[in-house]
């Protein structure tokens, strides 16, 4: 019983819960050399951006996402249909390799998603790629009027001239789940018992 609630008492200690331009935000800070309002700040940049940049995408996600989490994903970005919450990569979203506008084109993909599904298109798999190119259009044109937007355009022509496999290709998501938090409870300072038993929980033993 105690080691269940330390376990919830330290979820709650890396889970940080706030309003960012009207948008509710979760960050998921797993990770120890990461500042929470480092990612609060760089989110509220990239937002500023989409809004003044692209405005007409800032009103429909403003309407579209219920929330925004930022946490550990195997991925930049994702948008989960049963919550409408925008997922955004806690690393990525600090790491300095990144631009703000590559964080903010992140955020509009997702918002397209976002768009479609409040439109009644499923993400069906035989149609994913072509769901996919419409989100990295939206990525596009951000990236040709924000600043730092040349990555942003590079990359997202690059996937559009892509196969349909390797626009939008699948991701053993229970795998990287897995890989994500053995990398995070390593690098973690909470107590060897609590990693050991969380690492239990995702179905791999901590040494």
């Amino acid at each position: 019983m105690l080691r269940r609630w330390l376990q919830r008492a330290y979820a709650r200690l890396i889970t940080t819960t706030t309003v960012v331009r009207g948008i509710p935000v979760t960050v998921v800070n797993t990770r120890p050399e990461i500042e929470t309002g480092d990612v609060l700040a760089r989110l509220d940049q990239a937002l500023g951006l989409i809004e003044r940049y692209t405005p007409h995408y800032y009103r429909h996600l403003r309407r579209d996402f219920a929330a925004i989490a930022v946490k550990r994903y195997a991925c930049r970005g994702a948008y989960a249909y049963d919550t409408g919450t925008c997922i955004v990569e806690l690393t990525f979203s600090v790491n300095p390799d990144f631009s703000a506008t590559q964080v903010a084109a992140v955020i509009v993909h997702e918002a397209m998603h976002a768009r479609l599904h409040r439109l009644g298109f499923l993400l069906e798999m035989s149609d994913r790629a072509r769901q996919e190119r419409f989100c990295r259009r939206a990525e596009i044109e951000l990236g040709r009027l924000a600043p730092e937007g040349g990555a942003v355009i590079e990359r997202a022509l690059d996937i559009l001239s892509a196969a349909d496999d390797d626009v939008a290709p699948e991701v053993d998501a229970s795998l990287a789940a897995r890989r994500i938090a053995e990398a995070d409870l390593r690098a973690s300072r909470a107590p060897l018992w609590l990693r050991r038993a969380i690492a239990r929980r995702h179905g791999f033993t901590l040494e």
